[in-house]
């Protein structure tokens, strides 16, 4: 090396130069080699991975700005600056002067990497890169190395008072202040590339444009958490959600994966099928083709498609890099210990000679250490939050998909209550999971370090330490198997308490119409207790496992510290292998107890894999079963010998069905009760496992089911359902559907919003809203499942003439009319009649009365059966009260009836008529029969709309509570808690601590014996004294957490009991306008809260809150000056942590129904 830097230049290195010296530095030979060279070999190792990442994602094109700009024109100026150098070497050669090699060499690499500098500015602006982290830490690196030949020229300067190559000096601080130019420049962004979204978009998240520098220290949430701060947050003020973040960028993702893997696993299968002797064998004595499919069945069941393979393809590469992140996070980790060893044989060797700067350096490089750790273990967990995020939302995406279309084969064994456990709690263990993944091998990477530097610290006797790591690994892994067992009991009685709350407020009302409050509520308590006794069960578990967590590192370091003061008189501890030893056992602490529960953890979230890898697996239903491009001419609808069950397995229901409807027609549906009907309507709708035949449908098709399916959202967007409004045709559906008069008897007309399932509409009315819906969606053929039950005869009178009949809105629409109602059987074009799942007749009315088939027994029993009904309610109607009905009632009621065959006919109407007149809701009782008629009618001339203000919100948003926690709240929780008993807690954790302080001081004083040649005699006295305080903090922290959690649990019982005592008092006003979820919510997971955060909370608040004071009295005692820095520095934590925490909770909002 010294033949390569020449003679005119020092030695490589010089160690008494560089580590000695009161005025340290490095020798020019190592300044022009590996200080210049440090910088250009990054750049060339990280470009072609960088440049391949750049050709791979493309964030579009941005225009050459003035930043570019002078980004280029300083990257050139660098280029000639660096060849300037190289010139002037050969010049100088030429003219017979001798130059050493590396002044060719270094001038030529670094202008050759300035130059791949410059190339990377130009291709990443032509991929849309805004801001460069490769770049931004390569100028970083080089005026780093660059500032000791900065300092190193100065200083030759002032001890020679020359300069001997002012050429080569000058080219130097021309290029030191370009570099540092390009670092400055390099933190400011280049505008977002053409028609991106950060364009587009009115709110974009500026995470997306983020530099690099504010990427890693999240300088870029700053502007939020300063909002939070000063006014609560709202929706509006939120960020728009990142496209790599948002569902309909994720669910595809997976699902494309998994059907990949799908059609993967099946074409494997059908192989080995295939190539299976079996099989062979029974192609040549033909065996029954059913056996083979059983056959290929068997070998489907024992090959299922892997959803944990999907998820890695989708979702590894991400995580990929937060692990990345971890493993230097890890390394870094173990530096502090080797300096901090260095800083204590520094301040012990301090009186030799040492040069000062030694601690001034030490110090730095710890606190710098400390900053880099942060900066990249924070890096590190927003990948793994991210992944966890994405990962939950792509499972609840892909099982809500699943759920729309699995055959009802497939609902039965997955019912609905286990669906919203899959996008509820199997889901969130992924995202709970991916946190502390990588624990799986940093727990075991880090122990190996740990040992491996005790080893070297302590030798053979911290074999003691891991004997005691080995015992209590078992501990912890046998107290989180019994915990888990307990946290499957306490939500199996969570599951039935909120199962029985779900049944009592559903049946609120009725319950309290009967006074049932108090049984029901001891029920509730029965349950509540239960649970609480697991509760308690867990709290003894968990002040055993924090005893472990706890009292691990002091165990493991008084079993090694006395091992090794025991096993040889010459081992001394001293204070640099006590307190590096102590930081070593501090780092062993989190990977011992992590490594259990994420094993724990991990074999939980392999029970929610195998349950969603099931659900995923189901059968869908063939969405080619109907065939949309129905090109027969004049038929809007066609079966053909169609045979269908509602799953592969059951009995046939629907047998050999024939059916073409032509374009625009009108087909009534009619049969007995349970003979098929809706069943012909969900095969129509692919809903049903054809077996047979073909289905065709010409067009869009609406669906009106039996029961109404009605939002919780106002009258209008219930029938808009997402189209957009229309005054013309709005007004004409609610006309034709009957809905006009409602709007005036209703608080908020169209406006008024609903409550859930319709709460605040009559049956009646919510039938003609979901009539109304399928209207205004203007579709070709509609399928139409007896929506005339639910409504009064006349109501349904009127809507067949308006809507769905030969004059009605529908007229020129194919129409498939399910219906008991006789009455409107001779306007249709034709009729089906279904008996027994056949269909038995088809035809017109007056055809199939000519037939006398099952059609006209069908009539026969339906008219005989109304009648004799609606005379026995006429007779009591008219008994009950006569005044009612006027006397014209009679002919008002015979001048509505079109064309009435019979006088029966117009009586039957009119006693139906006047049944629903009595007991219809909808209406008043006293209304009279001419006014119902003319309301009936066609509208002349539609009312002036009345001038109503805005009706209030039948269900208010909810809301959370804003600002600083009252006072008044931590009164509440700690008199639930009970006043004594709090008081004792926190004396208990200030004792704790206080033994932890003791122990340590104590340790200190014994290290003090080595100095003072005393070791021998103290010895046992030390190791005892130092026993008996851990002891005592291990048995203090026991009593503790044990006798926090039991008054967390004793709070938890109060509180749910005022909280049950409450709502069992609270009026039936209150449950019709406060949505079931939201009730609900407040017993799972506000009670869930009280239950298990809050204790574990206080625990962790208490433990920091004492550590931290004991902290400071240690310091400040020791260190009095340090009382000046707590001040400052305890505001800017507040600050900090006040403005975080507020913004995440206004963020999250109220808790969601």
């Amino acid at each position: 090396m010294e033949a390569f830097c020449g003679s005119k230049l020092s030695h490589f290195w010089d160690s008494n130069r560089t580590l000695y010296w009161d005025t340290p530095d490095l020798t020019e030979c190592f300044q022009m080699s590996v200080l210049s060279w440090i910088p250009c070999i990054y750049l060339w190792l990280t470009f072609p991975f960088y440049f391949l990442y750049l050709k791979k994602n493309n964030k579009g094109y941005i225009m050459m700005s003035l930043l570019n700009r002078v980004k280029m024109i300083f990257a050139l100026v660098l280029w000639i600056v660096c060849w300037t150098d190289l010139f002037a070497s050969f010049h100088e050669m030429h003219q017979g002067t001798h130059i050493a090699p590396i002044f060719f060499v270094t001038p030529l690499v670094v202008g050759m990497t300035v130059l791949l500098a410059t190339f990377l500015i130009q291709y990443e602006r032509l991929r849309g890169v805004q801001s460069s982290g490769v770049l931004f830490l390569f100028w970083f690196l080089s005026v780093l190395c660059a500032i000791v030949p900065f300092r190193s020229k100065i200083l030759q300067i002032s001890l020679k008072n020359t300069v001997e190559d002012k050429l080569r000096f000058t080219t130097f601080y021309i290029y030191f202040g370009l570099i540092v130019v390009q670092l400055i420049l390099s933190c400011f962004n280049e505008k977002p590339p053409l028609f991106s979204g950060v364009v587009t978009d009115p709110n974009p998240c500026p995470e997306s444009s983020a530099g690099f520098l504010s990427t890693m220290t999240f300088w870029w949430f700053t502007s939020m958490a300063i909002k939070g701060y000063k006014n609560p947050l709202e929706n509006k003020d939120l960020w728009s959600l990142n496209k790599q973040d948002s569902s309909e960028v994720i669910v595809p993702k997976l699902l494309k994966e998994w059907e990949v893997e799908q059609d993967k696993v099946q074409r494997e299968a059908q192989a080995s099928y295939s190539k299976s002797p079996l099989t062979t064998e029974a192609n040549h004595v033909d065996k029954p083709q059913a056996e083979a499919e059983v056959l290929l069945m068997e070998k489907g069941e024992a090959q299922q498609p892997s959803f944990l393979r999907c998820l890695l393809k989708v979702f590894g590469p991400y995580f990929l890099i937060g692990s990345a992140y971890k493993l230097l996070q890890d390394l870094i980790t173990f530096i502090n210990p080797v300096l901090l060893s260095l800083l204590i044989s520094f301040i012990g060797n301090q009186k030799k000679g040492v040069p000062s700067w030694w601690g001034y350096a030490l110090a730095f490089l710890m606190f710098f250490c400390a900053l880099l750790q942060t900066l990249i273990l924070h890096q590190h967990f927003q990948y793994c939050f991210v992944t966890g995020m994405r990962l939950r939302t792509a499972i609840v995406g892909a099982i809500y998909r699943k759920s729309l279309v699995i055959t009802n084969a497939a609902k039965r064994s997955s019912t609905v209550g286990e669906i919203v456990n899959l996008m509820s709690v199997d889901a969130q263990r992924f995202m709970d999971l991916t946190t502390f993944l990588n624990m799986l091998w940093s727990a075991p990477l880090q122990i190996i370090l740990a040992l491996y530097f005790l080893w070297q610290n302590l030798g053979p006797s911290v074999l003691a330490g891991v004997a005691v790591m080995i015992l209590l690994i078992p501990l912890n892994a046998a107290i989180a198997v019994k915990t888990r067992a307990f946290q499957v009991e306490q939500m199996q009685y969570k599951d039935s308490r909120i199962k029985l709350m779900n049944e009592i407020l559903n049946g609120i009302k009725v319950l309290k119409l009967y006074a049932w409050e108090n049984s029901f509520k001891e029920k509730v308590l029965d349950i509540r207790q239960k649970e609480l006794h697991v509760l308690r069960k867990m709290a003894y578990l968990g002040a055993v496992s924090t005893v472990a967590w706890t009292s691990a590192p002091f165990l493991v370091a008084l079993t090694t510290f006395a091992v090794y003061v025991m096993v040889d008189k010459n081992n001394v501890l001293d204070a640099e292998k006590a307190f590096v030893s102590l930081a070593l056992f501090n780092i062993l602490r989190f990977p011992l107890n992590m490594l259990p529960q994420v094993i724990s953890s991990v074999v939980q979230a392999s029970v929610s894999l195998k349950r969603i890898q099931h659900f995923l697996s189901h059968d869908e239903l063939d969405l080619d079963s109907v065939d949309r491009k129905n090109t027969t001419a004049g038929f809007a609808v066609t079966v053909v010998n169609g045979k269908f069950s509602w799953a592969k397995n059951d009995p046939t229901t629907l047998h050999n069905i024939n059916l073409m409807v032509p374009q625009g027609s009108l087909l009534a549906v009619v049969g007995h009760v349970g003979c098929g009907k809706s069943s012909l309507v969900s095969a129509l709708l692919g809903e049903m496992e054809k077996l047979e035949g073909e289905i065709s449908i010409r067009g869009s098709v609406a669906y009106v089911p039996q029961q109404a399916w009605i939002q919780n959202a106002t009258l209008r967007d219930n029938i808009l359902f997402g189209h957009g409004y229309n005054e013309r045709k709005y007004r004409s559906v609610l006309d034709a559907c009957a809905l006009t008069p409602d709007l005036e008897v209703l608080p908020g007309g169209d406006m008024t919003e609903i409550g859930e399932k319709g709460i605040n509409l009559s049956g009646g009315q919510r039938q003609r809203v979901s009539l109304a819906r399928a209207l205004y969606s203007d579709s070709d053929v509609y399928l139409l499942d007896d929506p005339l039950s639910a409504v009064d005869a006349h109501v349904a009178k009127h809507i067949f003439d308006k809507v769905i009949g030969p004059d009605g809105a529908l007229s020129g629409k194919t129409r498939i009319l399910v219906t008991h109602g006789i009455s409107f059987l001779p306007q249709v074009d034709n009729i089906l009649v279904i008996v027994d799942g056949r269909v038995s007749e088809v035809g017109s009315y007056q055809h199939l009365l000519k037939e006398n088939g099952a059609f006209a027994e069908f009539l026969r029993n339906y008219a005989l059966e109304d009648i004799v009904e609606e005379d026995e309610s006429l007779v009591a109607l008219i008994e009950e009260d006569e005044e009612s009905f006027p006397e014209d009632a009679m002919s008002n009621h015979i001048d509505m009836v079109d064309s009435a065959p019979s006088v029966n006919e117009a009586k039957r109407q009119f006693i139906r008529q006047i049944s629903v007149i009595s007991t219809d809701s909808e209406n008043t009782r006293k209304m009279s029969i001419r006014t119902r008629r003319q309301s009936e009618r066609k509208h002349v001339e539609p009312p002036p709309e009345k001038k109503r203000e805005m009706a209030e919100k039948l269900i208010q948003a909810e809301t959370a509570e804003t600002g600083r926690v009252k006072l008044k709240v931590f009164l509440e929780y700690i008199k639930a808690v009970g006043p004594l008993l709090s008081l004792f807690i926190c004396f208990l954790y200030g004792c704790q601590n206080a033994a932890a302080v003791g122990a340590n001081i104590w340790l200190s004083q014994w290290t003090n014996d080595a100095r003072n040649n005393n070791t021998e005699a103290s010895r046992d006295m030390r190791v005892g004294v130092y026993a008996v305080l851990g002891l005592s903090q291990g048995i203090l922290v026991a009593i503790s957490s044990f006798t926090l959690n039991l008054g967390g649990i004793g709070a938890a019982r109060n509180l749910h009991s005022a909280l049950l005592e409450n709502k069992f008092h609270t009026p039936q006003s209150f449950f019709d306008t406060t949505p079931l979820g939201r009730i609900i919510n407040r017993f799972s997971k506000d009670i869930y809260v009280i239950d298990e955060v809050l204790p574990s909370t206080v625990l962790m608040f208490l433990g920091t809150f004492f550590a931290s004071l004991s902290t400071v009295i240690v310091i400040v005692s020791s260190t009095p000056i340090f009382a000046v820095v707590i001040v400052p520095l305890a505001l800017i934590y507040f600050f900090v942590q006040v403005c975080c925490f507020w913004a995440s909770l206004y963020t999250a909002g109220p808790t969601a129904c």
